[in-house]
């Protein structure tokens, strides 16, 4: 399991701006084994290096929520301040910024904690950035996407020990946001009995199978309404918006060239210097072959080789590949390259991996346009 854990975590590539990168410490954010490494990490410090702290009680209460720590210490032993610096000393690339309470009042995740005598007050806390916007009510969206917000703040009104006061001042402001949204009230409160009317321990845990529809319009439950009486739960998706939008006039424009066959150039993002090839199939195929080889570290391809001898930085099909000459007929497709090649290596543009030896005479007599 080691094993395969450093040989994964070797491949640590991140994406960011069209352009791929390598972290020279730390796992990359979005890596499947990310999250898993960073808890047995901070799992590790917690029982080497807390424990001692929490067994002398000057630590009385300790608990952490990924990144989010909250902890409460006998000040009559122990600072925050010494806490601080003890935290901070654990390991160099990892530092602790601390919050202290505030008139007896800090945040810690969506909690807004008060400290009283005797007992701790918890209410909603949201930050001074929060909006009061979601998806309008005359958008067009199905109503269950409208409504996830409001089942959610619902939801966690019920589910948080607030206080009679707190409670009636969370709805309030459900309220508000309801109706800054065009949402009628009458929606609103009726989710809110159907959710108080639900307890956790009368609801069976049960298999439920899900099936995904478009939603382009509310005619599209004339056909869901088919299922309303099984156990298949129906999920909408919506397809115009603007991602989607930019995303589909990003590809049309790019599959133009990235469906055609010919010789290419691929070029380093760090040194600029290009590999020439060619394929009778997409260069969009080629080029994920060229990466597949650099993130599993094996230099099948002079580019593959070149990148990762020189930890140089590749990059994205749009950024890095250009097709030179679109070729249709297999037979031409060694012939041009190999004159391409020669152009490229006669400019000392062509990468050292894939350095050109034979440089044939004839191509000096061919009239052919320069396209490199």
């Amino acid at each position: 399991m080691i094993k395969l854990i450093e040989t994964t975590l070797q491949q640590n590539y991140f994406t960011f701006a069209d352009n791929i990168y390598q972290p020279e410490k730390g796992v990359s954010m979005g890596s499947p084994l990310s999250g898993d490494i960073a808890e047995i990490f901070l799992q590790h410090l917690e029982k080497t290096y807390l424990k001692q702290i929490m067994d002398n009680k000057n630590i009385i209460f300790y608990t952490r929520y990924v990144d989010d720590i909250l902890i409460i210490y006998n000040s009559e032993h122990i600072s925050a301040t010494h806490i601080n610096i003890y935290l901070n000393r654990i390991h160099p690339n990892l530092t602790f910024t601390p919050t202290q309470e505030l008139n007896r009042t800090i945040n810690f995740l969506d909690l807004l904690l008060t400290r009283h005598d005797n007992t701790i007050d918890i209410n909603i806390y949201r930050k001074p950035t929060t909006t009061d916007t979601t998806i309008n009510y005359y958008s067009n969206h199905p109503l269950e996407h409208k409504m996830a917000a409001y089942r959610f703040l619902i939801n966690r009104m019920h589910s948080m020990p607030l206080t009679h006061n707190n409670k009636n001042k969370e709805w309030n402001l459900i309220k508000t946001i309801a109706q800054n949204n065009n949402f009628p009230f009458k929606l609103i409160d009726n989710l809110r009995k159907t959710i108080t009317k639900q307890h956790p321990n009368n609801m069976k845990q049960q298999d439920q199978k899900w099936t995904t529809f478009t939603y382009y319009s509310p005619a599209i439950r004339t056909l869901t309404n088919i299922f309303k009486h099984t156990n298949l739960n129906i999920a909408y998706r919506t397809t115009n918006t603007t991602a989607q939008q930019n995303k589909n006039r990003k590809e049309n424009s790019n599959n133009l060239n990235q469906n055609k066959s010919g010789v290419y150039k691929l070029t380093c993002r760090t040194c600029n210097k290009s590999y020439i090839g060619q394929t009778s199939r997409s260069i969009a195929i080629r080029h994920r072959e060229h990466t597949r080889y650099i993130r599993t570290n094996q230099p099948h391809s002079a580019y593959a080789e070149h990148i990762l001898r020189n930890r140089h930085e590749y990059g994205s099909l749009e950024n890095t590949m250009t097709l030179i000459k679109p070729i249709n007929d297999t037979s031409k497709l060694i012939p041009y390259e190999q004159l391409i090649m020669q152009q490229t290596y006669t400019k000392g543009n062509l990468i050292p991996e894939q350095e050109c030896h034979d440089h044939n005479q004839i191509f000096k007599l061919a009239n052919i346009t320069d396209n490199t």
